[in-house]
């Protein structure tokens, strides 16, 4: 159902890299789709046209777009807080959304906390979908984290915060518990709806044998993403073990790991496709695999990919740790192992070779479980529900 007149609302997305304007076609569509006026606030330049009409093409006849940047290329204001201040006073919107409000939030925080203060404009006018709110981890001493939110309680007192979507659901409780006029709400990190392409096929389509149990690496090759463990782990499995390491996604391994990838590929025991892929060949590495890898390093918030696994109704091995670690565990989504453990991420894939027929039935039915609680349908509802006029 369509709702009209539900008001003027600038999105601010000034990146285009990675995730971002993904996010911002999913608040856009559904903003749309509930009667929002929107205008959009994004870095214009020539070269990103191809990346902004891939993503909100069929949007793009329904909103206004407005050129985060000057004619030189940098932001308008000091690019944080000022820029966003100089978009939404532009655009004449009732209040601004921030599609990362990562964006600005160390920045304001730690302003705050000195009682430096946004720009006016933008009081009570302000929110956001906040990924990383390591602040609000109180076993994470430390001064940086003291100061962000010290600044974070001047805000709210000031009443300058609209609302801030966490995608953490146990943060965005204990927060409202800490403080209860706090404007905070649980946002599930969606599980797109995909097609579940045959496996057979996909292997064949991405030269990936049929009778090993493929284990896939997906995304970039950030240390702190643990290809390095992955890649080790695999080393130290027997030669002739049934596992088989799909890498998809551009990397940038350190050296010693791009050999010991190489002789892997070499032994026919892994397959890397170094590049960006598109989204028919993302669901093609899924499909392909029985098991997703998430060895990630010093992890903080969601994971996306823990979101296309559990859409793809795949289970994962993920190190045991923070929020990755307790959604796993919670939901008996797959297997854990202690962080930054090569041996343990070994055992945890020897386990997984060794699972029973009950213990593989069990984990992709936790999958679909999984995904069925962090929706679409479940991202659309949290959203508008936030934003109503009336809230």
């Amino acid at each position: 159902m369509t709702h009209q007149h539900a008001g003027h609302l600038l999105l601010y997305e000034p990146r285009v890299e990675g995730h971002h304007l993904g996010w911002l076609r999913l608040i856009t569509e559904d903003l749309l789709s509930a009667g929002w006026r929107l205008t959009l606030a994004m870095n214009l330049r020539a070269e990103n046209t191809p990346q902004v009409r891939e993503h909100l093409g069929e949007f793009l006849s329904n909103v206004t777009l407005l050129n985060v940047c000057d004619e030189t290329g940098r932001r308008h204001g000091d690019g944080k807080a000022g820029s966003v201040a100089h978009c939404l006073k532009q655009s004449g919107a009732d209040q601004v959304f921030l599609c990362s409000f990562d964006e600005i939030a160390s920045h304001i925080l730690r302003r705050a906390a000195f009682g430096i203060l946004p720009p006016v404009e933008l009081r009570g006018r302000i929110g956001g979908i906040y990924h990383r709110p390591s602040f609000t981890v109180a076993s994470r001493w430390s001064p940086n984290r003291l100061m962000k939110e010290a600044g974070f309680r001047r805000l709210l007192r000031g009443g300058w915060l609209s609302q801030l979507a966490f995608l953490d659901e146990f943060l965005a409780r204990d927060c409202r518990v800490k403080y209860p006029n706090a404007p905070v709400f649980f946002i599930p990190d969606p599980c797109m709806d995909i097609s579940h392409d045959d496996s057979a096929d996909a292997r064949l389509r991405l030269e990936v044998p049929l009778d090993r149990r493929v284990f896939l690496f997906y995304g970039t090759g950030a240390r702190r993403k643990g290809l390095h463990l992955a890649v080790e782990a695999f080393q130290k499995l027997p030669a002739d073990s049934p596992a088989f390491l799909l890498c998809v996604g551009r990397q940038t391994p350190d050296r010693r790991t791009a050999d010991v990838l190489k002789k892997l590929e070499a032994q026919g025991r892994a397959r890397l496709i170094n590049r960006y892929v598109s989204t028919a060949e993302e669901q093609l590495s899924f499909a392909a695999c029985d098991m997703v890898l998430l060895p990630y390093v010093g992890h903080f918030g969601i994971s996306a990919v823990l979101s296309q696994a559990m859409a793809a109704n795949k289970p994962v091995i993920a190190s045991d740790e923070q929020l990755l670690g307790r959604l796993v565990r919670e939901h008996g989504a797959g297997l854990l192992f202690r962080p930054g453990d090569v041996m343990a991420l070994r055992q945890a894939i020897q386990n997984g070779l060794t699972a029973s027929v009950d213990d593989w039935s069990r984990w992709r039915l936790a999958a679909r479980n999984y995904a069925g609680q962090h929706s679409r349908t479940a991202f659309r509802a949290a959203l508008l529900a936030a934003l109503q006029p009336d809230r």
